[in-house]
């Protein structure tokens, strides 16, 4: 398990989400309330990038046909069908630098 530097600290502040891309993956890294967490980015009900949907505490909506995530932990929070849960990623955050773990 590695860790790979995504972000600094100043470009995602409170409320605020932002989509990268670490080891081939696309992540969505959020800051909920002064903590950093990373989820998969694409939604699994049909591919959109989650990053272009609205957070609102913890809950992140898909722009696409609303499904609701935990931004905390990559759980499914609301949609009318069953779909995957996304895996959600370690964050470790050092000096001014956002790292993930996977």
């Amino acid at each position: 398990m590695g860790k790979i530097i995504v972000a600094k600290t100043s470009e995602i502040p409170i409320g605020k989400m932002k989509k990268v891309t670490a080891d081939g993956k696309e992540i969505l890294v959020m800051n909920i309330e002064g903590s950093y967490y990373a989820m998969d980015d694409t939604c699994t009900h049909a591919g959109a990038s989650l990053a272009e949907g609205k957070m609102e505490g913890s809950i992140v909506t898909c722009d696409w046909h609303g499904s609701k995530w935990d931004g905390k932990t990559g759980k499914l929070h609301a949609f009318p069908a069953k779909i995957k849960d996304l895996n959600s990623y370690k964050v470790v955050v050092e000096s001014d630098n956002i790292f993930l773990e996977l």
